[in-house]
């Protein structure tokens, strides 16, 4: 599988996939975690996918290979992760935000007996130099406080050939992004573009693989459908509307 090829990447995120049952029933228990019972539940599903599908077209187990779920959350991808097979430590800054695994209810956590190791400072990872294969981070880069140190961080501990693959990072010129701001919503203060993110990927010594845009549609609210998800990715293909898109995602390495 060639990771950097576009289409393969489009074809492997807009496939049919069923929900997860266990993550629906969460969602379904818990007002806090509605999204998970959505659209948003299949991107998630798809991206863990599209990252087995890599290890898998390497002739790779995913039993060996290590993942740091960096800003574990919730614990959805942590969840997904294992369940695919991969050997997974999550980690999460302690604070009490919400966005936290320490600072919310956290019941996929506990009912899956998800190990979080605590990060007592804002960028630097309490984890040995080349010790992953893989970081995945979901809707984390934009709310840390040193993205460029952060990611030199994740460099680090990740081994050569290692996999940095990041998703729901919020698009400057994104228009769900700017209707939240006009509205007050500034969950997202900060908004990346591509050259952003390809400046701060080669500042932190990162070899960039593929960057694509993702999420023409709002998915929290809108119930899961495979043609939705089809014809989302689609749109994010077609210029010049994937310059409004939602959000970036994507693959950095670090050089082996």
């Amino acid at each position: 599988m060639d990771i950097a090829d576009n289409k393969i990447i489009r074809n492997t995120l807009s496939e049919r996939i069923e929900l997860d049952a266990y993550l629906s029933s969460v969602a379904s228990r818990f007002e806090t975690h509605r999204f998970l019972k959505n659209a948003t539940q299949g991107c998630y599903v798809r991206q863990v996918n599209l990252l087995t599908e890599i290890y898998k077209n390497c002739g790779k187990e995913l039993s060996d290979i290590r993942v740091l779920d960096w800003g574990a959350g919730k614990g959805h991808i942590s969840y997904l992760l294992t369940k695919a097979g991969f050997s997974v430590t999550s980690c999460d800054l302690i604070t009490s935000e919400s966005d936290s695994t320490f600072g919310q209810a956290t019941p996929i956590v506990y009912e899956n007996k998800i190990s979080v190791v605590p990060l007592e400072h804002p960028w630097v990872l309490p984890f040995k130099s080349s010790e992953f294969d893989l970081v995945v981070g979901f809707g984390v880069l934009e709310h840390v406080r040193d993205d460029l140190n952060s990611l030199r961080e994740i460099h680090r501990v990740l081994k050569p050939g290692g996999l940095f693959f990041f998703s729901f990072l919020p698009f400057w010129l994104s228009y769900s992004q700017r209707i939240s701001h006009l509205a007050g919503n500034w969950y997202h203060p900060k908004l990346y573009s591509k050259t952003d993110v390809r400046e701060l990927s080669t500042l932190a010594g990162f070899k960039i693989i593929n960057i694509w845009h993702g999420q023409m549609f709002p998915k929290n609210s809108i119930p899961h459908s495979n043609l939705l998800e089809k014809l989302d990715r689609l749109l994010t293909q077609i210029i010049p509307i994937k310059y409004f898109a939602t959000n970036l995602e994507g693959l950095l390495m670090v050089d082996k």
